[in-house]
């Protein structure tokens, strides 16, 4: 990569693309579209020796890519490539007649003309078709204590810490990692996305953060991919990334497309990217796609992975001394939900620990998102929270936990100072709702008038404090206690599922 920016600021290439799927045959057949091609395919670098010059053309083999250079710059890039000790061969031209032409040991394996490469087939017609499932929901009866059902979130797959993974990969990148994938203060807490500093001389940044949950795409596929995408935006947000300034990246994992049923899923969570997209002002600028991620049993039996769409935000930060990290910092401080809770549990992680899947999945304001975005940046930048944490899996009392542990600290937290609609007013609700656009902002005393006034016609309020007392506790709007859990306790149910060392 790094070789390939240097060539580019000395203009010594005029186009370039990667092998993807099809290898060089879609590289190079794409690139000629418009002109013609040759290539000899015995010049191609191989991994090993034995292939074939059809596998030579299709293989898949990553981490490569195809240049277009002039002639009179083929030597002083190769001898660039060289100095970097990047392996560069010429494996043939493009000419311009509009014909592709594979050569192997001098012998002609293949020749198409590039019309009929590119148009000879035509564009097939599908059909597509979406039918809102029938659903209901649940009847839980409300109970004195939601202790246990935190634990049991916390410690789902989904939730739980994913440090054993994390650890064997290289997060550090010659120390340009400003946040890392775990912070507090034993750096393992749940960061909401990492920065890096691109270049160490500069204190301009990248955050990176991702959204995904597939447990909607039963429910609506597209409110699925709607809260990826806010997903997404909020965690680079919570760090310090400038939502005017960030780009979005799509991977579909889908089934069987040539179904009416899984075609119609794909066309409305690819909706959702489009509308969204355009209220948040934010493009897609790459992505890719796994289709027909299928698999037929010895009986007939098929099996389909979920729709899922993982979105990946890429935002800019001005200033990596203003970002923030997830972990609650100081007993004394404030703590401010922004944002609106409903009573959106449908595909939440309460509902599948209770064995239910619900109706309410929850929705995007695509009008108050952004906007509630655009105030907590610019809370961060005015130095007004220290520490920012988004809503997301388990709702609430899930984001509070993961503060607590990640800090090392306690939270006392007060139901009746959170921000939600008149249909949300259970207790379960108010804990575990998976409403989006929502943020758990962490606040000194002695800015608390700056912020609320930042805040005005925004729905926010203060839910409770950090306190050093190292416990979680929760009342409900009868004050009396519902959750009450050390969190050392929660630390342990955290951990545990995945960790493997």
């Amino acid at each position: 990569l790094d070789v390939i920016l240097q060539a580019r600021d000395r203009g010594l290439y005029e186009a370039i693309t990667d092998c993807g799927a099809g290898g060089l045959s879609s590289a190079v057949g794409e690139m000629g579209a418009e002109l013609g091609a040759e290539v000899d395919l015995e010049k191609v670098p191989l991994k090993y020796a034995g292939l074939s010059y059809t596998e030579i053309w299709i293989s898949e083999a990553q981490e490569r890519m195809v240049l277009a250079v002039r002639p009179d710059k083929i030597d002083t890039l190769l001898r660039l490539f060289a100095d970097e000790d990047v392996e560069a061969t010429v494996i043939g031209r493009f000419t311009e007649d509009r014909v592709l032409t594979l050569r192997y040991e001098g012998q002609m394996v293949g020749r198409l003309d590039m019309e009929f490469l590119h148009e000879g087939l035509g564009r097939g017609s599908r059909r597509a078709v979406w039918t809102s499932p029938k659903l209901s929901e649940p009847e839980i009866l409300p109970q004195p204590d939601y202790g246990r059902d935190l634990l049991a979130i916390l410690s789902s797959y989904n939730v739980a810490s994913k440090e054993w993974v994390i650890r064997q990969y290289d997060h550090e990148v010659q120390g340009a990692s400003v946040l890392k994938p775990l912070v507090g203060v034993a750096n393992e807490g749940p960061g909401d996305a990492a920065v890096l500093r691109p270049k160490l001389d500069s204190d301009r940044g990248i955050a990176i953060g991702c959204g995904m949950n597939p447990l909607y795409g039963d429910l609506d596929p597209y409110w699925m991919a709607m809260a990826g995408i806010d997903e997404a935006i909020r965690n680079v947000v919570c760090v310090g990334a400038r939502p005017d300034r960030i780009a979005l990246l799509d991977n579909y994992c889908w089934g069987d497309c040539t179904r009416p049923e899984t075609l119609g899923a794909l066309v409305r969570a690819s909706q959702a990217c489009y509308d969204a997209a355009l209220a948040f002002e934010t493009p897609f600028i790459s992505g890719k796609d796994s289709l027909n991620n299928e698999f037929v049993c010895e009986d007939g039996t098929r099996i389909a992975i979920p729709y899922t769409l993982l979105i990946s935000a890429l935002g800019l930060v001005d200033d990596v001394n203003h970002c923030v990290s997830m972990d609650a910092k100081q007993p004394g401080n404030l703590l401010f939900v922004v944002g609106l809770t409903r009573n959106e549990l449908g595909g939440s992680h309460y509902y599948k620990i209770k064995g239910h899947q619900g109706a309410n999945v929850p929705r995007v304001d695509l009008h108050a998102a952004p906007q509630t975005a655009r105030r907590i940046h610019q809370a961060i930048v005015q130095g007004l929270v220290v520490s920012c944490h988004d809503c997301s899996e388990g709702g609430l009392a899930v984001a509070l936990a993961e503060m607590a542990l990640a800090g090392g600290v306690g939270i006392e937290a007060d139901l009746r100072g959170l921000p939600a609609d008149e249909a949300c007013h259970r207790t379960d609700a108010l804990l575990f709702s998976e409403s989006n656009s929502r943020y758990i902002v962490e606040v000194p005393p002695a800015r608390y008038d700056a912020f609320a006034r930042l805040m005005l016609n925004l729905p926010f309020g203060q839910v409770g404090e950090v306190v050093a007392a190292a416990h979680l506790r929760v009342v409900d709007r009868h004050q009396r206690a519902v959750i009450q859990q050390d969190v050392e306790v929660l630390r342990e149910a955290w951990k545990r599922p995945l960790w493997l060392g």
